[in-house]
């Protein structure tokens, strides 16, 4: 669970923007959106294969 301290002299909006940054540092949302739906174990594989692959192509350009 993410929270932050809002201080007297800090606007919403800045407090917000924190919030908003701590959860996505803490991959939050990522997360959530992982879990919206069940994935079965042939897909997660193959999804891992991808981004590895994707990460091989990037690493190899550079």
């Amino acid at each position: 669970m993410s929270e932050i301290v809002i201080h007297e002299d800090e606007n919403f909006e800045r407090a917000l923007k924190r919030f908003k940054k701590k959860c996505e540092k803490a991959g939050i949302l990522a997360d959530l959106r992982k879990h919206r739906h069940y994935e079965k174990p042939s897909e997660k594989r193959k999804r891992k294969l991808n981004a590895a692959q994707r990460k091989n192509k990037r690493t190899r350009t550079h």
